[in-house]
């Protein structure tokens, strides 16, 4: 099964949190990793709701009011010594030191000096370990997603007013397709933006699938833009087949010029629509044809011989 992403109108934690929730994730499995996190207690709730008239579930973190702002060696730490899987745990660091490493570049200081603030909460911590936990009780075999919108304006954050896209945000998606998109405010934020620069395996328009599912997960605010939502489409793959006439082409030397009629013929014979040779010259001055064939997609196999054993011309030696 694979996965995309749309987010059109960003991404946060919660958002991809609803989207998992809602495309069938049991909220038993981000709570459960959530819950095995050494910290206080800290519930998932969810509650239907809908953004410009689009059915959604928003995903609410309870946790008690903190002060505290960890490190990334103490979120490290806390991880390190949290009962999860290890392949929630290897994730759940990956995302953390891509905000550690982004923030510490925004900063001017070592990753390792780096105070979280907004993103060392314990909201934080739940969303980073549910949505992990929730992707990889999917277990999809490609996770695929849209550009990114960011949104616009500025915004007040722990250190006074940010431009929106904040510096983080815009570290963390380097190299990544973004915009700005049609909301003037914070439509991505650092802990989403990491989340997807891990998950994701290619930034791309819908690929090619046989939808399964789609699970549609709703941010705080209602914009009057469009929706605030991310949502997940499921499915399985589909190869897309070719839309009109191939061409298959190969270089030949050395061959009796007698023999080239039969294998035109056979061509012909094996589902080809058209056949021909083209004198080329190749290294060394050797004197050589191109065989170029034109046939529909479905006739290939044969046309390359893998059937022409089984269907050979009448009169062929």
């Amino acid at each position: 099964m694979i996965g995309w992403l749309d987010l059109a109108a960003g991404a946060s934690g919660d958002m991809l949190l609803g989207a998992l929730v809602d495309a069938g994730v049991p909220l038993d499995v981000p709570a459960a990793a959530v819950a095995a996190l050494p910290v206080e207690r800290i519930r998932l709730g969810t509650e239907p709701v809908t953004r410009s008239g689009l059915g959604a579930t928003r995903v609410h973190v309870h946790a008690p009011a903190s002060s505290t702002h960890r490190t990334w060696s103490d979120v490290r730490s806390l991880l390190n010594a949290a009962a999860l899987d290890p392949a929630v745990r290897q994730g759940a660091l990956a995302v953390f030191e891509r905000l550690a490493v982004a923030e510490g570049r925004v900063h001017r200081v070592p990753p390792e000096q780096v105070h979280f603030h907004e993103v060392g909460a314990l909201d934080a911590l739940a969303d980073v370990v549910g949505v992990v936990a929730g992707f990889a009780h999917l277990g999809l075999t490609r996770l695929t997603a849209s550009p990114v919108a960011l949104g616009s304006g500025s915004a007040r954050g722990a250190h006074g007013v940010v431009p929106i896209p904040g510096p983080a945000v815009l570290e963390l998606l380097a190299g990544i397709p973004v915009v700005a998109g049609p909301v003037p405010a914070e439509m991505c934020t650092p802990t989403g933006a990491a989340l997807v620069a891990e998950l994701v395996d290619e930034w791309t328009t819908l690929p090619a699938l046989r939808v399964t599912r789609v699970g549609t997960g709703a941010g705080a605010r209602d914009p009057v833009e469009l929706p605030n939502v991310v949502r997940l489409v499921l499915g399985e793959p589909v190869e897309a087949a070719p839309s009109g006439p191939v061409v298959l082409e190969a270089n030949i030397d050395d061959l009796d010029p007698r023999l080239w009629p039969g294998v035109l013929d056979a061509l012909l014979a094996n589902g080809a629509s058209d056949a021909w040779l083209t004198p080329i010259l190749m290294k060394k001055g050797r004197p050589a044809h191109t065989l170029s064939v034109l046939c529909r997609p479905e006739a290939v196999p044969d046309v390359q011989g893998r059937s022409s054993r089984r269907r050979r011309p009448s009169g062929s030696g």
